[in-house]
Order: structure tokens, then sequence, then C-alpha cells
């Protein structure tokens, strides 16, 4: 308890300036676009991935696969959309923090910034959790295509200079 109270008296003490938050909305807008361009190549998979899934037909194992590939986009897509839910509370936290600060409001003005902030952090750590997910589907396809070239399939391809 004590803890919390020695932080409210170093937020008493702190000086917030209208510029603070105003950096974030780069910073914020960037990630958002980014999201977006992950958001927008996850569904790009998917309407392929359901092509494929269509054409298959009655071949069980790969359309195993497909499936296995479909629930992986599925979790990949939720946490865009938390990632992007929790930047756009960031940004908002920001502006209200500097219009609270335009109006001399100093003292709930930094509780704002801090809540920006920790949403910020939130909607990268998921964007990390994401990441590591997606490499983890990107080395079971490359795992794929090794044992395929091991079977000796792609010793029939090989390029010579030409004379």
């Amino acid at each position: 308890m004590a803890g919390i109270f020695s932080f409210i008296h170093y937020l008493q003490g702190m000086e917030l300036e209208l510029s603070t938050p105003a950096l974030l909305f780069p910073a914020i807008t960037l990630l958002m676009l980014a999201f977006t361009n992950r958001f927008l190549a996850i569904a790009n998979l998917i309407r392929g991935l359901h092509k494929k899934y269509i054409e298959l037909g009655e071949q069980p194992k790969i359309k195993s696969q497909v499936t296995s590939q479909i629930k992986n986009l599925r979790t990949r897509l939720s946490m865009i959309k938390y990632m992007q839910a929790f930047g756009v509370a960031s940004f908002l936290l920001c502006v209200v923090c500097m219009l609270l600060l335009f109006n001399g409001l100093q003292y709930p003005a930094r509780f704002v910034f801090i809540g920006s902030m920790v949403t910020l952090l939130i909607s990268l750590g998921i964007s990390l959790i994401e990441i590591q997910i997606s490499t983890r589907a990107l080395n079971v396809e490359l795992s794929d295509m090794e044992e395929f070239s091991n079977s000796g399939t792609w010793t029939d391809f090989k390029f010579t200079k030409n004379k």
C-alpha cells in the first residue's frame, strides 16, 4: 500500500506537457497501419485456403491440414482484432490526455496518459505473441517442404547454366 502512495506522490510532482502525448500519435498511427496490413494479409490467406478447401473435395489428409491452418489463422485474426482495439484505445486516451492538459487538468491527465501507455503496451504484447504464432506456422510449412525435398522429388529439377 505504501508503494501506491509513493507512486501517487511521484505523479503529483511530475509535469506533463501537451507535446508529450502528441509524440505518441505518429507511433500509434504506424502501428495501426501495420496491424491493418497484417489483417489484410491474413484475410487473403483465409480466402485462398477456403478456395483450396472447396477444391480438394474428399482428400482427408490435405483437408485436415487446411482445416488446422484455418484454425491458426482464426486465432491470429482474433489477436489482430484485439491489437487494433487496444491501439485505438491508446490513441483515444492520448487525445483525452491532450484535452485535459489543454484545460489545465494536470493530475487527471497523468493517469489518462499512463492508461494510454498501458493500452499501447498491451497492444504491442499481443502483437509479439501473434508474431510468435505466425513464425511457428511458417516453420511447420517449411518442415513440410523439407520432408518433400528429402523424399527425392526435387532431384529432377536441377538448375544448370545454359551454354
